[in-house]
């Protein structure tokens, strides 16, 4: 009696010790699948000058990072107004507008999103925050797995996207080193309201133009990839409340809550939607833009140095582009395929109020969750290969002048 006694506390004690063991373990994952939210998009971000991070409270880092972004800013401004003026008062034909637009447009689309980033801060912090409040945020082991998958999708993506970009920005700088440098010009044509015959102005003008071209690289490299991730993050969330629908034990608490969370899912997107959709758009205008450009280029250039940069910076371009399109489209099949999901549950065994929970998700998931860039364009599979056609007719277009 007194052995089987001391086994029953024994086994007590061992099961109340491994249940500590289970919850120190989950708070471990949920802390770590909080710190991984989108921790390598927005270290891009931060050293683009885009995010101030949120750690950063002090007096002394905020006006640092401020005059850090200001610095950066300039730079791109600066380029971009050299470019503009040297198309308005020096090009004379097709092949030196093509010439100087690509890199102009770029830069001024990386102008445009430091600007943007920089002064919707409170926003993007808002939206971020969202993604680690309820009903967002992973409650259960396997919910938290979901998470760190996707997170581990976007950090991967933007790695190669990062790869891709940096490998362009160095042909780009080392062909105009052996090239341009060694004939005493600059790696892009631009109007210059001095003389940088001098040696001393001649390289810090082409350090200038090297500097913009790299920042504005990093600026849209960064800011595309944090998008992105915002968009896969909605189709995480759409695959955590598959989860919960498919959780066997269900109160009328956790229904309302599933019913609650679709609908913020909805908000979320269309929050996201709203607060980059000028940016999105800019970018789709530019990339059309730049993508005729560099095929003008292209045809009329030989087999020579400048072709292999020329060829990266348009598969840059298409990259950009294809992202947006791709993650956007995948969404939209996802909140999509919600719908069936459900479907293939156990109806049969299943509550009349879980049925009734059920159809209302359905019925609200009939309508997808669609991106648009201010309206103008579907972020979808069809409109990329729209841009392509776009940009072919204006290639021909230019032949032609």
């Amino acid at each position: 009696m007194g052995n089987s006694y001391f086994r029953q506390i024994i086994i007590s004690n061992d099961s109340t010790v491994q249940k500590k063991l289970d919850v120190i373990r989950h708070d471990k994952v949920e802390d770590r699948a909080k710190t991984d939210l989108l921790k390598l998009t927005l270290a891009f971000l931060t050293i683009s000058g885009c995010w101030r991070p949120v750690s950063w409270t002090s007096l002394y880092k905020y006006r640092l990072y401020n005059i850090y972004t200001i610095t950066l800013i300039l730079l791109l401004y600066t380029f971009a107004v050299s470019q503009l003026m040297d198309i308005v008062l020096n090009v004379g034909n097709p092949e030196e507008f093509t010439s100087v637009l690509y890199i102009m447009m770029t830069v001024c689309v990386a102008s445009f999103k430091i600007s943007s980033m920089s002064t919707n801060r409170k926003n993007i912090s808002h939206i971020i925050n969202t993604l680690t409040d309820k009903p967002f945020k992973p409650m259960v082991t396997d919910e938290i797995k979901i998470r760190q998958n996707f997170d581990k999708m976007i950090r991967n993506n933007t790695l190669y996207c990062f790869v891709l970009v940096g490998s362009t920005c160095v042909c780009i700088a080392l062909t105009s080193l052996f090239t341009n440098f060694r004939r005493g010009n600059l790696t892009y044509e631009a109007w210059l309201p001095f003389n940088y015959s001098s040696p001393v102005l001649f390289y810090l003008t082409y350090a200038h133009q090297l500097t913009s071209m790299a920042t504005s690289a990093l600026v849209n490299l960064a800011c595309d990839c944090f998008i992105c991730g915002l968009l896969m993050h909605v189709c995480c969330q759409i695959e955590i409340l598959e989860y919960r629908l498919n959780n066997k034990s269900h109160t009328r608490e956790t229904l309302r809550d599933c019913v609650r969370h679709h609908d913020l899912i909805f908000d979320f997107a269309s929050v996201v939607n709203e607060k980059f959709a000028k940016i999105i758009a800019i970018q789709f205008i530019t990339s059309t833009l730049v993508v005729c450009s560099n095929l003008y280029q292209l045809a009329q250039t030989t087999l020579s140095a400048e072709y292999l940069p020329l060829a990266l910076y348009t598969v840059c371009m298409l990259i950009e582009i294809f992202i947006y399109c791709w993650f956007g489209n995948e969404v939209k099949l996802k909140s999509l395929q919600l719908t069936d999901r459900i479907f293939e549950m156990n109806w049969p065994k299943l509550n009349n109020s879980f049925k009734k929970t059920l159809i209302m998700i359905m019925n609200r998931a009939t309508i997808p969750i669609e991106f648009t860039s201010a309206y103008l364009f579907s972020m979808n599979l069809e409109s990329f290969v729209g841009l392509l056609r776009t940009s072919y007719s204006a290639y021909t277009l230019l032949q032609r002048l």
